[in-house]
């Protein structure tokens, strides 16, 4: 059943949150990748230019063979941020109503936050217009062996059948 939670007077979603396991590319180390699904608008150079989809603004976890996919149905574009430990490890840019891919992630458990909302600023990174901010209350487990390495897919959008819950969270308590 998915639920919506109303936070900040926006209407928040539930997930999707699938986990599989699939055979490793390769035995050697991939470098972080994105799935793009448009390109940026050619042209406009100004400060506050918009991510291209996929764009991973934080990487502290390179070197894995797991494979994270989030899908955005939303209007608003997002920021997921992987939290292992105490440490913030990796936020990836997925744009409204697009899909992003981050290939090489590292065996371990992960928090999932994401903050969504308009007019995404790199420098401070936030977003300057209707940002709301929530995590995932289950956590992520990535594991590979000889054979395979975890693929997890998140929804950020109401899915029928979705079976991950979110809690919202204060924005002083996001990972920055």
């Amino acid at each position: 059943m998915v639920s919506l939670r109303p936070l900040a007077g926006v209407v928040l979603a539930s997930a999707l949150l699938t986990g599989f396991t699939a055979a490793p590319a390769s035995a050697a180390p991939s470098t972080a990748t994105a799935t793009v699904s448009w390109s940026e608008a050619a042209g406009t150079a100004t400060a506050a230019a918009r991510p291209r989809n996929g764009r991973i603004l934080y990487d502290r976890i390179s070197g894995g063979q797991g494979t994270l996919k989030v899908k955005n149905g939303t209007s608003r574009d997002a920021v997921v941020t992987l939290v292992r430990g105490r440490s913030k490890a990796i936020s990836v840019y997925v744009r409204a109503r697009s899909t992003a891919k981050v290939n090489d992630v590292r065996d371990g458990t992960y928090r999932i936050f994401f903050t969504s909302g308009y007019r995404f600023s790199v420098s401070k990174g936030r977003f300057a217009r209707g940002a709301s901010y929530q995590k995932f209350n289950d956590r992520l487990r990535f594991t590979t062996t000889s054979t395979s390495a975890t693929i997890w897919t998140l929804t950020l959008n109401p899915v029928r059948g979705g079976n991950a819950r979110t809690s919202g969270v204060n924005p002083k308590d996001f990972p920055a």
